[in-house]
């Protein structure tokens, strides 16, 4: 709860001091847990939409949203924490003076934001959206302008998976799956997306030769794709129990891979299958260090 003194000035003061106290505590107790370095990182505006990818904009107008949505900024400056506290003194003249208004009852205008996904970016109104989270708001009357963007964004991202995003974009610009399919190819690593990418597109390439060289789209080949060699193949790794480390997508690439530097074939039937787990359980391929890798992977 804020402090109440009744002396709004010094209120005011208090109030931007216990911010920065916070801000403080907040980097130790990240430290101490060991949290990655950008989790109180505020998220850059333009670096996020271009990770997910701009398809356009719309306005909303006026609205009330919750405060603990707002984790970025279009302004490029660091002058707050993703919480919106104070990261340095410079703030404090302009602070203190919207908290002591604020405190005296007089009425802020609305700040104005961009929305993307969950998430939403302050264009106007920083100062004001650090004074009413720390006097304990939980929402604040904004000017919204949507972002459409090709991926969608929740509260957890973190500058960290901007990276991850934008090849995942980029992965479904290459294989652009229906909306119910993407849901099920998850990689906790970028580089993996372009490695699947090419996976595909050499999948499809092999697909319309054996239909006698009949053009698909890459949203047909996509589509087949899924249908034909994805969903079964990883229902063969669940009942053949090698799903195991990471996700059903990482365990689906570590074995298609496995099964071609092992075996020498594209091919996917219950001898395949017991070649890869024998392969797993046995080792006979030492010398050769991506076996090796993989192995290690499926374990």
């Amino acid at each position: 709860m804020a402090r109440d003194t009744g002396l709004p000035q010094a209120d005011a003061q208090f109030d931007f001091g216990r911010a920065r106290r916070r801000r403080a505590m907040a980097r130790v107790a990240a430290a101490l847990r060991r949290e990655p370095s950008d989790v109180n990182v505020i998220l850059p505006f333009e670096e996020v939409v271009e990770a997910l990818g701009r398809r356009g904009e719309r306005r909303l107008g006026a609205q009330t949203i919750p405060l603990e949505s707002i984790v970025g900024t279009v302004d490029r400056s660091r002058e707050f924490d993703r919480s919106f506290r104070p990261t340095s003194g410079k703030t404090r003249t302009r602070w203190e003076r919207i908290a002591e208004a604020t405190r005296k009852g007089k009425a802020m205008p609305p700040i104005d934001v961009y929305r993307v996904g969950e998430l939403h970016f302050v264009r106007d109104g920083h100062h004001r959206v650090s004074v009413a989270r720390e006097l304990g708001w939980d929402a604040i009357d904004a000017y919204v302008t949507e972002v459409i963007t090709e991926l969608g964004a929740d509260r957890a991202i973190r500058l960290h998976d901007l990276a991850l995003k934008s090849h995942q974009r980029l992965f479904y610009e290459r294989v652009p799956l229906p909306a119910q399919a993407r849901e099920q190819i998850k990689l906790s690593d970028e580089w993996r997306y372009a490695a699947l990418a090419e996976a595909v597109e050499a999948w499809g390439f092999r697909y319309i030769q054996a239909r006698g060289g009949e053009p698909l789209t890459r949203a047909e080949v996509a589509e087949a794709w899924f249908e034909e060699e994805y969903v079964p193949v990883v229902e063969m790794l669940r009942e053949a129990e090698l799903v195991r480390r990471g996700t059903e997508t990482e365990s689906y690439m570590r074995v298609s891979h496995l099964r071609y530097l092992i075996l020498r074939t594209h091919s996917w039937t219950d001898e395949v299958i017991e070649a890869v787990r024998q392969e797993l359980e046995t080792p006979s391929w030492e010398e050769d260090t991506m076996v090796r890798r993989l192995r290690k992977e499926l374990r």
